[in-house]
């Protein structure tokens, strides 16, 4: 198999034939590959080989049945520039393309962060409901330490950690199973203000509850509009995101839950001295940002592949137009999309949603992203983030903080969370996901366990400040790593035709283990404390980094069409490279750079 970069880690896909950029951001591509069996593991263009005349034939029955035509000069020209993106300052005839076209293919190789108005206010939109999500989580972070009392529950570890565990069940269990049949009757934009009701709603009314069963039932439908929503915004944003910096646009959705995470602890600290109804407020805030939510979702444009896949052909170019920055983007994008989705269609005709969820398990290429979903999304349990940002307040008051400093110490973990989040904008498109989760597992195992072995020492302040900055460490790492990449990678992976089944399984997978966590951590921090607890994640992030390395392929600046082809290749294929040329590459790079910083004689 041939290597593409430096790195065997990156070779699972081969590009032997890339003369360059392509559309969106490009690569060129062979041709006539089972996307159930990529056994060469190679990008194919679904256009490449055809002549000019049986590409122009293709064009003109495409824009008579889409009802584009009054286009078809456009979409002629984006044909040719699809089949070859390199050498469109090539092409002659009627469709020679004008100096100004030129100018736009090469600005957006040149200049890539030059995007439309819309698109970023879209990005912006879907910022927002990652920011309600990531408050939704924290307000219970500093309420732990108040609202047990208050219900006469503190006794009875196991009810406390049910009732934060309560939108993650509701999320689990019933909101990212809705996210499929809500996106197919009101579409992306629908979705979200659909769920932007439910966080809204049941969050200002968990601040009046005055029982644990009327707090767990507002918790509860809340999780239905965090699943729904979680399942549906990074769709949204990679679907309207060009390929070159889509990780970047998508991962927006963590940088930003990271910031609803640090506006949450920093309010909690805020109303801190409020007296009795601290925790209420610290419960009920987390509505504010659900408000912008609804009232700017029908600002931004539908998703053209939504349109896309529902034939109004019409309406997806008048949403692309708006997403991207010259007419010629549009012609080539939809009918390259258009031509890729044909060839999705061998794999499922049209059906039922009790059929696209078998057949994640059941179509090669789908299982294959399901389980690499599935992998990415258990891990960032598996990895322990969770267990600070549900109970952070309660860890550092178990080890000597008072009330004030645990909600201060919480405050501190929000901010690095939130701080670290920014330089995977600049990596998760140049290093890679795979990459920085190869790299940050390592760093969040040890990290993770030292914070565990510190509660170890005397009490006092030293004990608490150790405690404070290994936990600070783990969230550095995380923040531009497993946290980014979950739902950035979840949501590229899996084709059109089950791709919101597809990430609501994903997202179910991931909200189920945290409703896990939620529930247990409680018991398991009072029957094993800190540092059993601390070193069981730390246990769980090693299993995490082997599951990655054997089942996680790179999608960095691949179209979300071409990822057919990358999850062609299979399973046993891939895992199998890593093992016998990846690693034995890694092992003996290693080696390498010791030999040559060990000092002569």
């Amino acid at each position: 198999m041939a290597k593409s970069i430096s790195s065997p880690d990156k070779v699972s896909i081969s590009n032997d034939d890339a003369p360059g950029h392509r559309l969106e951001k490009g690569l060129s591509q062979t041709q006539h590959v089972d996307l159930n069996a990529n056994l060469e593991a190679r990008i194919q263009n679904p256009l490449e080989g055809l002549s000019r005349d049986e590409l122009m034939s293709r064009v003109d029955v495409f824009a008579r049945e889409k009802g584009l035509t009054e286009h078809l000069p456009l979409l002629r020209k984006g044909a040719l520039v699809a089949q070859n993106p390199d050498a469109y300052d090539d092409i002659t005839g009627p469709e020679a393309l004008t100096d100004e076209e030129k100018a736009a293919l090469r600005a957006e190789v040149e200049h890539k962060w030059r995007l439309p108005a819309k698109l970023f206010l879209t990005i912006a939109t879907c910022s927002i409901g990652a920011a309600v999500q990531g408050w939704d989580q924290t307000g219970t972070n500093g309420a732990n330490i108040f609202f047990p009392t208050v219900y006469g529950i503190q006794d009875d570890t196991l009810l406390v950690g049910l009732v934060n565990a309560g939108p993650y069940i509701g999320s689990a269990f019933l909101g990212c199973w809705l996210s499929d049949p809500i996106n197919n009757w009101l579409g992306r934009r629908g979705v979200i203000f659909v769920s932007a009701h439910f966080c809204l709603w049941p969050v200002i009314g968990s601040a009046f509850c005055h029982t644990w069963p009327q707090q767990l039932a507002c918790r509860l439908l809340m999780g239905i509009g965090m699943g729904v929503k979680a399942s549906t915004v990074p769709i949204y944003a990679a679907e309207n995101s060009p390929a070159a910096i889509r990780g970047a646009l998508v991962m927006s959705w963590q940088m930003w839950t990271a910031f609803g995470i640090f506006l949450g602890t920093a309010f909690n600290l805020a109303v801190w001295n409020a007296g009795d109804i601290n925790w209420r407020l610290m419960l009920g805030a987390p509505f504010i940002p659900a408000v912008p939510l609804l009232l700017l979702i029908y600002l931004c444009p539908e998703s053209p592949r939504w349109y896309m896949k529902k034939d109004r052909y019409g309406k997806a170019w008048e949403s692309m137009l708006q997403l991207r920055n010259h007419p010629l983007q549009v012609a080539r994008d939809i009918f390259y999309i258009h031509s890729q989705l044909e060839l999705e269609m061998q794999l499922t005709r049209n059906s039922s949603y009790g059929q696209r969820f078998v057949e994640l398990f059941t179509i090669p290429r789908v299982r294959r992203a399901t389980l690499a979903a599935f992998t990415v999304m258990i891990a960032q349990q598996m990895c322990g983030i969770n267990i600070i940002a549900f109970y952070s307040s309660t860890v550092f008051k178990e080890n000597g903080a008072d009330d004030f400093q645990a909600l201060l110490a919480s405050f501190g973990f929000g901010l690095v969370n939130w701080l670290f989040a920014f330089p995977a904008f600049w990596t998760i498109d140049t290093f890679g996901r795979r990459s920085l989760l190869l790299f940050t597992f390592p760093q969040m195992t040890w990290t993770l366990l030292a914070a565990g072995l510190c509660t170890l020492l005397a009490p006092g302040t030293v004990r608490t400040a150790l405690v404070a900055l290994f936990v600070y460490l783990f969230a550095a790492f995380y923040s531009p790593g497993e946290g980014p990449v979950p739902f950035t990678y979840s949501a590229e992976v899996f084709p059109l035709s089950h791709r919101e089944v597809g990430m609501g399984f994903a997202v179910a997978t991931c909200l189920f283990w945290a409703a896990v966590l939620g529930i247990t951590f409680p018991y398991l921090l009072d029957e094993a404390g800190t540092v059993g607890a601390f070193g069981c994640y730390a246990g769980f992030n090693f299993v995490a980094l082997i599951m990655i390395f054997l089942w996680v392929p790179e999608t960095k600046q691949r179209t979300l069409e071409e990822l057919d082809y990358v999850f062609a290749v299979p399973t046993l294929r891939f895992a199998k490279y890593q093992l016998t040329v990846a690693l034995p590459w890694w092992v003996k790079s290693f080696s390498l750079i010791n030999l040559r910083l060990k000092p002569t004689a």
